[in-house]
């Protein structure tokens, strides 16, 4: 990759031939040499990876399995039967932070794709491929395995409460999907217009939420799956750029323990709940709080975690989970699931969810969901990595495909959202994301227009 300046926390350009600084959420880089660590901000990375490890522990943590005294299966959620799991929820929502890493990633390479000519169809069409071509993977086999157990005449109630949790992160490929093809926008209306953009988003998901709890239709808060989210995204956009690395360390101190302090309100005398995953779909206002005041408290904490990242063992930690991310996130839930069924069908010893037993193997779970995912990833990881460039003398597809393209991506995973994930919307996501990928590997001579 040719060399580039890229913008840290601190503000400060920085010549490096690295990729750019952060992996993305939608897919992340190899680890890169020795020699190429000084041009990214490996905070970002580390900030990403405990993103991800945290999804997977949280989701191992509320799933539970176990028998009725007549043998039959019954599932749970012994994590938020907890009396302090809402509370619980206004540290461990880590998805707004999650966006806020993601908004960096786009920030970085939108500008890498300017520098090297491209337009913003150019840089959709790349986003759309990292973020397809994983989900088009986990689709086909999620068709395939409930054609098959439909077939076979698995117990439906069994089987839907199994699809269920899986389907559970599908949301992320919609909401992230939505502001990557938003990227070239926003970007520039950071880049002229930032406090505007800030105060605009912002007042749009204040009145989807306003008009969501005074009518009590919940869908009109799907359209904070645009506002909720770009205004997060903008965070990374200003972390990017440097106004954060900026800001004088109590203002960030003081930004943070605001945001902190105004959640009582916002779930007490404000319409929203005191659970922050009831708040994620629809996306409601408090996350714009919560990533407001984690990308303070990341800023505060950025010179400590450089220093610790400055050691071996947590950059071989960060880059070997970080390079695996988009497989841990969507396979986490199958593979817990898959182990949990195996374990029925050979009758195997089950530990009733919410006893002393089951927290205490939950620690066992999760190191062993992580570890297949990695043994996963070994198949379908390479399914994460960048791209391939067009070719020379060829040029992409048009901005009309690309634009189709990602609505085949989006579409699917809202969907499941929307309904559930069944037979249909998974053969639904099997179809439209690897035709999707189909139409933007295509490619046209370069004398055509685009």
């Amino acid at each position: 990759m040719s060399t580039s300046t890229e913008r840290h926390p601190q503000g400060q350009g920085r010549t490096s031939g690295a990729a750019p600084s952060g992996t993305d959420p939608a897919g992340a880089s190899p680890a890169p040499p020795a020699d190429a660590l000084a041009g990214r901000d490996l905070v970002v990375d580390l900030a990403r990876v405990v993103c991800v490890l945290l999804v997977v522990v949280i989701h191992v943590l509320m799933v539970g399995v176990g028998r009725d005294p007549d043998g039959a299966v019954v599932a749970s959620q012994p994590l938020q039967q907890q009396p302090w799991f809402a509370f619980s929820t206004w540290v461990g929502q880590i998805m707004p932070l999650f966006f806020v890493v993601g908004g960096f990633a786009s920030a970085t390479a939108w500008a890498s794709t300017q520098r090297r000519g491209g337009d913003g169809a150019d840089f959709v069409r790349g986003r759309l491929l990292r973020l397809a071509r994983p989900a088009a993977a986990l689709f086909v086999v999620l068709a395939v395995a409930l054609a098959v157990a439909t077939l076979l005449g698995v117990d439906p109630a069994l089987l839907d409460t199994a699809v269920t949790g899986i389907g559970t992160p599908l949301w992320f490929l919609t909401a992230y999907g939505i502001t990557q093809v938003a990227v070239p926008v926003m970007a520039r209306l950071h880049a002229t217009r930032p406090a505007a953009t800030f105060v605009g988003l912002a007042t749009a998901a204040l009145l989807v939420d306003s008009v969501r709890y005074t009518t009590l239709v919940t869908d009109v808060g799907l359209l904070n799956l645009v506002f909720v989210w770009l205004f997060v995204q903008q965070l990374g956009f200003a972390y990017a750029s440097g106004w954060f690395g900026r800001a004088p360390r109590l203002l960030l101190a003081g930004i943070a323990l605001a945001c902190a302090a105004s959640l009582p309100a916002l779930t007490t005398v404000g319409p929203w709940s005191d659970d922050m995953l009831t708040n994620l779909n629809p996306p409601a206002v408090p996350l714009m709080v919560l990533g407001l005041g984690q990308i303070c408290l990341l800023t505060l904490l950025h010179p400590a975690l450089a220093r610790l990242m400055r050691t071996r063992a947590a950059r071989a930690v960060v880059f070997a989970v970080g390079s695996r991310g988009m497989t841990i996130y969507l396979w986490h839930l199958p593979l817990l699931i898959a182990v949990t069924g195996l374990v029925l069908a050979a009758g195997g010893p089950l530990p009733e969810p919410a006893s002393a037993t089951w927290w205490w193997t939950r620690i066992p779970v999760v190191l062993l969901v992580l570890g297949l995912a990695c043994a996963l990833s070994l198949v379908v990881g390479r399914l994460e990595g960048a791209p391939r460039p067009v070719p020379p003398g060829r040029r992409r597809p048009s901005t009309l495909v690309v634009a189709l393209s990602a609505v085949l991506v989006i579409a699917p995973p809202f969907a499941v959202m929307l309904d559930g994930l069944d037979l249909r919307n998974a053969i639904a996501g099997a179809v439209a994301l690897p035709a999707a990928l189909w139409l933007l590997g295509r490619t046209r001579p370069r004398t055509d227009a685009r």
